[in-house]
């Protein structure tokens, strides 16, 4: 005999399509009801597509029947959106006018070195910004911004973000000590996420960088639960086994909605500091493919320099202490381009993501000195 936990049981075994969570876990079964063998169940889901409701509804069906319900009826309530965005008309952050998710498929690739300069380049050119550091397990962008140690103001029971290099920051880091490490269970993400975007004194900002934890998971889906994401921009480096992984982060800002302002190719060239020339040592211009295949395109290639590892440590980015470099001219033409497309978004209601073309930086040349450069 069916009964309300045993329902719940049957639903804690169907997973949201494209992620590995099931849908009591998320939180989108809404209500249960039973009359006789009769099985009422509502759902409130952040995906508008047709086809994720269809396949929640088949599967529910098929194993409710199959514990003996002998009608089931499922209502999915989906956000109505004429734009394609990940918005489900709520906000909880309504004062930020955009928010740009900056994600990876893997970690190592560069993606915190380019919410950061990204970042420091948009406000630069005149732009009210803020970097939420949502990567949970790995929050770097406390060093560097150069705010290790950096204790926030708390104003009642919220707390206002640390000011660096006209940026406003909040992050884990700087909420715990050095060093010590977060266990947590997705459900516990989810609501530091909600908590990250709620509770901090964020200003009436034109742009909010949130850098997320790398891959696919319940992050990068409380965060489109909670907020309309703007544009989610995805980083890699050349090597075919990064650009593996960021169809997958491709796919993912696909089938959450959100349009897709691009990929940054990051470790993109190597510049030597002796002759300022350009060596393609990682290889170079591989983004672009994976860039058409999903209907968008590279925003800038940034190249290895020493002051980019060097202000990334010392918490001194280089597209603000080194403007002249190479770098730091690509990292502006990236932050211009993400811009541009997020203008196109607010301005038209929704954007092809062909609507910014890739910019090529300079050619690469060969080193004229000797040597190795490692």
């Amino acid at each position: 005999m069916l009964n309300e936990q045993k329902v719940n049981e049957v639903l804690s075994t169907v997973t949201y399509p494209g992620f590995t969570k099931d849908i009591v876990t998320f939180g989108f079964v809404k209500k249960v009801e039973l009359d006789g063998d009769r099985v009422f169940v509502e759902l409130d889901i952040t995906s508008s597509a047709p086809e994720v409701a269809q396949q929640l509804r088949d599967e529910i069906t098929k194993k409710l029947e199959i514990q003996g319900a002998k009608e089931v009826i499922v209502s999915i309530k989906q956000p109505q959106m004429p734009r394609e965005t990940s918005s489900r008309g709520k906000n909880i952050a309504p004062q930020i006018k955009n928010f740009v998710m900056v994600s990876s498929g893997k970690g190592g690739v560069g993606k915190s070195t380019t919410t950061v300069n990204l970042a420091i380049a948009t406000a630069m050119q005149g732009k009210k910004v803020g970097i939420l550091d949502a990567d949970i397990y790995g929050p770097n962008v406390p060093r560097m911004m150069g705010i290790v140690g950096v204790q926030p103001e708390v104003v009642g029971n919220k707390v206002k973000p640390i000011m660096a290099y006209g940026v406003e920051v909040m992050s884990m880091g700087v909420l715990m000590e050095e060093g010590q490490s977060l266990i947590w269970r997705g459900a516990m993400i989810m609501k530091a996420i909600e908590q990250f975007l709620r509770d901090i004194l964020w200003s009436d900002l034109d742009v909010l960088f949130i850098d997320m934890p790398p891959g696919t998971g319940d992050a990068q889906l409380t965060l489109a639960q909670s907020v309309p994401v703007t544009a989610g921009v995805t980083v890699t480096t050349p090597q075919m086994v990064s650009l593996d992984d960021s169809r997958r982060s491709l796919d993912m800002f696909k089938k959450l909605h959100i349009p897709i302002a691009g990929i940054v190719e990051n470790m993109s060239g190597f510049i030597c500091p002796n002759c300022s020339t350009e060596s393609d040592i990682f290889g170079k211009g591989t983004a672009v493919d994976v860039a058409l295949e999903y209907g968008t395109s590279v925003l800038g290639q940034i190249p290895i320099e020493p002051a980019i590892r060097e202000g990334g440590d010392a918490g001194k980015p280089v597209v603000y202490h080194h403007p002249e470099s190479e770098t730091a001219k690509r990292f502006h033409i990236a932050a211009d381009n993400l811009w541009k497309f997020i203008e196109k978004i607010n301005e038209e209601g929704g954007v092809s993501n062909e609507a910014i073309q890739p910019t090529t930086p300079p050619g690469v040349s060969a080193c004229s000195t000797g040597g190795s450069h490692t």
